[in-house]
């Protein structure tokens, strides 16, 4: 009896050692747990953000084709509306699921800035279908899209803790060269080559000799 009471208290560390230990684990398999359904969650969520910006973009780049056929935007493959009708029911088709998925899983604020985006769009979309040839008017729309769109963006980089992005906005400056049928030969313009970087020399015949 005495041996048992001199070894008692070792007895009752192993065990409260062990009590610890299962504690510790099952704490730490919890947390891998959440941390690891978080990690998931956040990937299924931006495979759906960008399934939702895929589809609309598709909507957009229709839109600037039918634009294009009737005078108010500088598509270089015009598209009239009768030969985009199919292909924008199609693109709305598509776009239904995704648009579910989104409400489904995306955040209040990424949701709010997908509506906004979206709404523009049907404006475009509205402004095609009337026929109407302002390309000015068509001009106010698109810088509307592009804010729509940056909006959006933002949203999801803000929901994902991701760091900030490019806006994607930039001057087009780009010419669309159409062959000339007066009988004279032309040639498509050719943009200025850029100037070399500083302390880069220029051989003869337009080679580079860098530093």
């Amino acid at each position: 009896m005495n041996a048992f009471m001199q070894q008692l208290p070792a007895l009752i560390g192993v065990v409260i050692g062990a009590l610890g230990s299962y504690v510790a684990i099952v704490r730490g398999d919890r947390a891998r747990f959440r941390r690891e359904r978080a990690a998931r969650w956040e990937e299924r969520r931006l495979e759906v953000y960008a399934e939702y910006a895929r589809t609309l973009k598709r909507s957009v780049t229709l839109a600037y084709r039918v634009a294009s056929h009737l005078g108010n935007d500088p598509h270089p493959h015009p598209l009239s509306p009768q030969e985009a009708a199919p292909l924008l029911a199609e693109a709305t088709e598509a776009g239904d699921p995704a648009g579910e998925a989104l409400i489904l899983l995306g955040s209040t604020q990424v949701v709010d800035k997908a509506r906004a985006w979206v709404s523009v769009v049907l404006e475009m979309q509205q402004f095609l279908r009337e026929g109407t040839h302002d390309p000015e008017a068509w001009h106010g729309l698109l810088e509307q899209q592009r804010e729509g769109r940056a909006g959006y963006y933002a949203a999801v980089r803000d929901d994902l803790a991701l760091p900030p992005g490019h806006s994607a906005s930039w001057p087009v400056t780009t010419q669309v060269w159409r062959p000339d049928l007066s009988g004279t030969r032309s040639r498509p313009p050719v943009s200025p080559r850029p100037a070399p970087p500083p302390g880069t020399a220029t051989r003869p015949g337009g080679s580079r000799r860098g530093p």
